[in-house]
């Protein structure tokens, strides 16, 4: 540990021990143990989930070549803390209404709602430290379902719908947040990749990529079989669509690792919200290849603007990753329903102006949280990390002898 972090045992640990006994004792007079006994979610459904958050996002931000600890280990940490935190809100922002909810689903919903810390935890990666991500976790949690909450309560949003805008809500939160933190220097090659750490990062994708359609549809009322169905002809085209694209605009033809790795969820992000209830294939397929198209021009053009203009340093690129797909799906969303209720005006008109609200609502939240959150972490109060060790699992991580290559 670097001689700047004197006090970095003397923070850390505690802060995680302070959290868990607050959780312990906060679930000792909230549960009672009188529950519904049956659930209506499957344990395997759960476990998908789970894989997802754990391995999938795990490995999936694996990519830089001196980061590989920090990703898996702090990623473990900070869904581990998170979910018992997601429970605990969801109970108390929700409680006159989860009182019949039984306990396989409160841990379903809390477990996709770490999907949104972890995908903004990609914005930040090699650049904050253990403290910096567990109060990024609790704030994000919070946050993300206030914002649930007033979708529900005042745009009545149906509760399966607004959980279907959490890589929407992590992506922009992630990127507002990220953009208070310093820029690498400039001739700095940590944040770069290695054919293994890329392999490992594909690895994470592979299983993101198998278990999203159980994502899109394991909180879904009716037809989940529809929105596995649709989700998977997504993904599908989308994946083939990322081949097709990183051969065409790449100079010498050759398939881009990175190009593959971003776009081939793209088309999962975008058929969320709509997966339940897209009557024919073809369409989820269209809207998984637009994706995949929005995501590649995106890391092509989308972030070198960012970059430039704004100083924002998405290490992951969950905006073009996570975010524009998520964009997309709103808006076909919304040309789902004209297309559905064209004959009928007058609701038609309600229903825009609530998925238009929504998703208006949802991204100008997590913008601006996450610009405050971002203000908030690098106070000296949390010890930032200097930006010459960025990317760099030693700073956190005990290595029993340097290796030659690392």
């Amino acid at each position: 540990m670097s001689s700047n972090y004197p006090n970095f045992r003397s923070s850390v640990p505690w802060l995680i021990f302070f959290l868990e006994v607050v959780f312990i004792v906060l679930f000792q007079f909230l549960f009672t143990g009188d529950g519904v006994s049956r659930s209506s979610i499957s344990y395997p459904a759960f476990q998908d989930v789970s894989h997802m958050v754990i391995f999938g996002f795990g490995f999936f931000l694996t990519f830089l070549k001196r980061y590989g600890f920090s990703s898996t280990g702090f990623n473990l940490l900070i869904v581990a803390l998170g979910v018992q935190c997601s429970v605990l809100i969801d109970l108390l922002v929700f409680f006159h209404q989860r009182q019949d909810e039984d306990d396989l689903k409160r841990i379903t919903k809390a477990s996709v709602s770490m999907t949104a810390v972890v995908i903004s935890t990609g914005a930040v990666l090699g650049k904050a430290n253990p403290l910096q991500l567990i109060l990024m976790t609790v704030v994000e949690i919070i946050v993300f379902h206030t914002s649930r909450w007033i979708n529900k309560t005042f745009l009545e949003v149906p509760d399966n719908i607004s959980m279907m805008y959490v890589p929407l809500f992590g992506a922009y939160f992630g990127v507002a947040a990220a953009s208070r933190f310093s820029e690498p220097p400039p001739r700095s090659e940590k944040n770069a990749s290695t054919p293994q750490s890329d392999l490992l990062s594909m690895l994470g994708t592979l299983f993101l990529w198998v278990f999203w359609p159980s994502f899109n549809s394991v909180l879904a009322v009716n037809d989940k079989s529809k929105a596995i169905f649709n989700t998977y002809f997504a993904i599908a085209a989308s994946a083939v669509t990322a081949f097709v694209l990183s051969a065409l605009i790449t100079e010498d033809g050759k398939f881009r690792m990175a190009h593959i790795r971003s776009a081939v969820l793209a088309g999962g992000v975008a058929v969320g919200y709509a997966a339940h209830s897209i009557e024919y294939p073809w369409i989820a397929m269209v809207l998984g290849l637009l994706a995949a198209v929005v995501t590649i021009l995106g890391s092509c053009c989308v972030q070198r603007c960012l970059n430039a203009t704004f100083k924002i340093r998405d290490t992951a690129g969950t905006h073009f990753t996570f975010g524009l797909p998520g964009v997309l799906g709103a808006l076909a969303q919304v040309v789902l329903l004209v297309m559905k209720n064209w004959t009928d005006l007058p609701r038609l008109s309600y229903l825009v102006i609530i998925e238009v609200g929504t998703f208006c609502l949802t991204i100008s939240v997590a913008l601006i949280t996450g610009f405050i959150t971002g203000l908030i972490l690098n106070l000296k109060l949390f010890k930032t990390i200097p930006v010459s060790k960025h990317f760099d699992d030693q700073f956190c991580w005990e290595f029993p002898r340097l290796a030659v290559g690392f």
